[in-house]
């Protein structure tokens, strides 16, 4: 059997193990061992082709796949739900304390507790929404 087509079937063994694993690293390899196929289909010797394949996959694993993670694992651009009312202002409608109040948010009436435990804040205040848990606001006042 001829060495590139060796090389491709490890390709497409490469790419199926991809597929069911979703690593990226298999997929890099896939591509590393197509590179090599084509240097075997070309006619070069089998040490011009393993080269191929090291470096190939090594600058796939060394370079492509720690761009790619870091890319993925990136959190999303937009905020929505209610991690999107986190930083906004809020106005107070009944006293805030660390056992609970209410807050007006964009027009939607929140239970609410003071972010600092020791503070009560009373209606009426501007504060900014430090966190949501659950269905509560914990606010701070604003300086």
């Amino acid at each position: 059997m001829e060495p590139w087509i060796a090389w491709l079937v490890l390709a497409a063994l490469l790419g199926a193990a991809e597929v069911l694993t979703t690593t990226l690293a298999f997929g890099l390899l896939a591509v590393a061992a197509l590179v090599a196929a084509i240097a075997g289909g070309a006619g070069l010797g089998l040490p011009i082709q393993l080269g191929a394949f090291a470096v190939t996959a090594g600058a796939g694993l060394g370079v492509v796949r720690p761009l790619a993670v870091r890319h993925l694992r990136r959190p999303p651009l937009l905020r929505s739900g209610a991690s999107a009312l986190v930083g906004r202002p809020a106005t107070v409608v009944e006293e805030v304390t660390a056992a609970g109040g209410r807050v007006r948010i964009g027009g939607e009436v929140w239970s609410a507790r003071c972010y600092d435990e020791s503070q009560v804040i009373p209606a009426g205040s501007a504060v900014d929404v430090f966190a949501i848990e659950g269905a509560t606001a914990l606010v701070h006042p604003r300086e």
